[in-house]
């Protein structure tokens, strides 16, 4: 690979531009493998393993669901070339091999940016190694950010020298094709690439005729490599596959973080501003793609002004999309400010001084990169935050691999229920004698059964709900993860713990095993009697490395408060923050152990201090319910203001926020109105579809009492409307207008409402 700088830093010494680029190079390279080198954590690479597993094991290539016994046979096209090469490392070289290749993923996508770089261009590379890093996870998806630089990197030597080997981009196509569908991403490339040329046609010179013949010499390229799309065991069909799993997409992204947006606000600025974290990556190649592309426009370099622009509205809408759009600004952007650098410089008489700008800027952002490093190996970057992963090769820690190890090894009876987040990981350990309910793919199970899946984790384990599900599907096994990544998953154990229909077989402190009590069950749970309440946690043997013990004391720490066994998992959170004493769960952890052990003064000191350390959404939301608790309630609403503003799902936030306003004494109806509209314009446009219309009868219910409160009854009846067109088969929105009706006067119209209660429930009455 020749990395070969091909713009300017400081014109007129032309040696010292290129050690500055091969030490910026280097630093980027070097960055990008540590930042890499981490254990295995992505909750889809479980399927895929299976995926690659059965397609070895059976010779073909499934169109069809074969991993789950919930959406058996129903329609599934997905490329399969990931998980076959997963499965092959798997085999030769276990977890570990595994991890090694999402390094060199992440130092293979770097080194493509800078096959033809510059030392600006190696700059922004450190600057977006976070992003890059954050994608090339092992999964499949890590081919795509991969190759997505090979395309670019391929396109922008065209455009620079008109002699890439282009006869390459359809040869990669068939292996992008296979591997993973952002393919299209690629196919995304080509248009811009043409426009980028064709934007050079349109100023008479020497430019017009050389892009002239770039594109006559490249077309037959692009278009056999759209034709090479179609080299894949469905064909053209594959685009319809695509466009079927884009629609169920759109309602199961929801639940996905990495398709959330970027929050654009000064609060979540400053949340990225600190230098040991690369958070704020996003916001620093943002601010360089706009320079750079006005620079581009200035210039009259519309086309490289118009991908720049065009890039930044996917990576602000998704955060999944930093990763191509880093690639982009490496590239192009950095391009362009190359380039202008070149012009500007010779204005800068003294060629010492240009040097010396030079230098600092390389030992700043060496410096950066450094700082990095060392919280990479040294697990300060993971400790931190709840990252379920560390620096090194293997398997990650959030796993709940004890606990799938236990049911294969005592062969537990009937169809094992799981969460969605570890439904990959179940369907490659438990598989193939097992199957799994449900887990990371959007289709074959759509939004239906993700919904199912979410009223089961809400209702309780004796529910009628519960009863049918397993009479259903022979339910008799629940694996339940409890690591700490989700407050919800403790909420879930505290159920099962006190279920009379579940008894627990096997807890440890990232993963729980429950058995439903049946005749035929009885003799097992007999031989492993469990008991939430005195169950030894951490599970012996705690870990000897430093990263082993951290998680093993924080994720029991967790649990044993969850099980409201205080005195114990104050202790374990001390013997975590002995190990790392700057992690902002624990001291959310603490905080709360504290108040409900009456110390309230203590427990603000401790969210403070987590919010210090980590402003993010979980921290302030701590922050703000003991202000609440405290009746501090103006530092409350500014709080929850703060972290509706970082939050991955603000919408959600600022209706919390709106009814905190409402309940509050006095109730402030107008600032609850503000924030119940913050939210309705925060949430997705589909938000109905994804959850069955509760979180707009929130909005409606809320603001019709604020409303109410302002004496403005045609408003209040107005979003009770609402809620009976929502709900229309409920009784109780009924009733409440009709109370709203007769308040306003409308006496009539009441009778009729009440009328259509009364049927309503006579009807539902069994």
């Amino acid at each position: 690979m020749d990395l070969v700088p091909t713009d300017n830093l400081a014109p007129g010494n032309s040696a010292l531009q290129r050690r500055l680029f091969l030490l910026l190079a280097c630093i980027a390279l070097v960055y990008a493998f540590l930042a890499g080198l981490r254990t295995v954590s992505d909750t889809d690479l479980g399927w895929q393993l299976a995926t690659g597993r059965w397609v070895a094991q059976h010779y073909s290539v499934p169109s069809t669901d074969v991993l789950s016994y919930t959406a058996a046979g129903q329609p599934w096209i997905y490329p399969v070339g990931a998980g076959l090469i997963f499965y092959a490392a798997y085999l030769l070289g276990g977890y570990a091999l595994i991890s090694w290749i999402g390094a060199a993923a992440c130092v293979g996508t770097v080194a493509l940016l800078l096959r033809r770089g510059s030392a600006v261009s190696a700059g922004i590379a450190i600057l977006a190694v976070p992003l890059i890093a954050y994608r090339t996870a092992p999964r499949a998806d890590m081919f795509t950010v991969v190759l997505f630089a090979a395309f670019l990197s391929l396109l922008w030597e065209n455009y620079q020298t008109g002699h890439a080997r282009l006869w390459l981009l359809p040869l990669l196509m068939v292996a992008w094709v296979n591997l993973h569908p952002g393919f299209v991403a690629g196919l995304a490339l080509v248009p811009a690439y043409v426009v980028v040329e064709l934007s050079d046609m349109m100023f008479p010179g020497p430019g017009r005729n050389e892009a002239v013949r770039r594109l006559r010499r490249a077309v037959p390229w692009l278009v056999a490599t759209a034709v090479a799309t179609l080299v894949n065991p469905w064909g053209g069909k594959i685009y319809a596959a695509l466009a079927r799993q884009q629609r169920v997409s759109e309602a199961h992204q929801f639940w996905i973080g990495e398709w959330t947006s970027v929050p654009m606000n000064w609060n979540a600025f400053a949340a990225a501003l600190s230098l040991r974290q690369g958070a704020g990556a996003i916001y620093a190649l943002l601010a360089i793609a706009v320079i750079a592309a006005a620079i581009a426009l200035l210039h009259a370099q519309l086309g490289k002004a118009i991908i720049l622009l065009a890039a930044t509205y996917p990576a602000v809408r998704y955060y999944r999309m930093g990763a191509v759009f880093a690639c982009v600004v490496v590239v192009i952007g950095g391009g362009v400010l190359a380039t202008a650098l070149a012009r500007a410089a010779p204005r800068m008489q003294a060629a010492r001084l240009r040097s010396l700008l030079a230098a600092t800027a390389v030992a700043l952002l060496a410096a950066l990169a450094l700082l990095r490093c060392f919280d990479l190996v040294t697990n300060r970057t993971y400790f931190q935050g709840t990252e379920a992963t560390t620096f090194g090769a293997g398997l990650g820690w959030a796993f709940p691999q004890r606990g799938a190890e236990f049911i294969v090894r005592e062969n537990l009876p009937g169809e094992v229920f799981n969460t969605y987040d570890e439904g990959g990981f179940v369907s490659w350990t438990l598989g193939p004698e097992r199957r799994d309910y449900i887990d990371g793919r959007a289709l074959p199970f759509g939004i239906k059964a993700i919904q199912r899946h979410q009223r089961l984790l809400q209702a309780s384990p004796d529910s009628a709900l519960w009863q049918e599900e397993a009479r259903r599907y022979n339910l008799n096994t629940v694996i339940l993860p409890i690591a700490r990544l989700d407050e919800s998953r403790y909420a879930r154990l505290q159920n099962f713990c006190a279920s009379k229909t579940w008894q627990p077989v096997y807890l440890d402190e990232v993963s729980a095993v429950f058995v439903r009590r049946t005749p035929q069950t009885e003799d097992l749970l007999q031989r492993f009697p469990v008991n939430c309440a005195t169950a030894p946690l951490p599970a012996p043997p705690v870990g000897k490395s430093r990263a082993e013990a951290f998680h093993a004391w924080s994720n029991a720490a967790g649990v044993l408060a969850a099980l409201d066994r205080n005195s114990a998992a104050l202790s374990a959170v001390a013997n975590a923050l002995s190990i790392f004493p700057d992690s902002a769960f624990l001291h959310v952890l603490r905080g709360n152990l504290l108040l409900a052990t009456g110390s309230p003064s203590e427990s603000v000191q401790e969210f403070q201090a987590a919010v210090a350390l980590d402003a993010n959404e979980f921290t302030l939301s701590a922050l703000a319910s003991i202000y609440r608790k405290m009746g501090r309630m103006p530092a409350a609403y500014a709080t929850m203001e703060r972290a509706a503003q970082v939050a991955q799902r603000p919408e959600m936030e600022y209706l919390n926020l709106a009814y905190a306003y409402l309940q509050s004494r006095p109730s402030q109806p107008e600032a609850a109105l503000k924030a119940f509209g913050e939210a309705t314009r925060r949430a997705p446009r589909n938000m109905s579809a994804i959850d069955g219309g509760t979180f707009n009868v929130a909005i409606a219910q809320g603001r019709s009492s604020a409303w109410q409160s302002l004496g403005n009854l045609d408003e209040a009846i107005a979003a009770v409307q609402e809620i009976v067109q929502l709900q229309p088969s409920s009784p109780e929105p009924l009733t409440r207008l009709a109370q709203l009706y007769r308040m306003n006067g409308q006496v009539e119209e009441a009778n009729r409402a009440e009328e259509r209660a009364a049927a309503m429930t006579k009807a539902n009455v069994p």
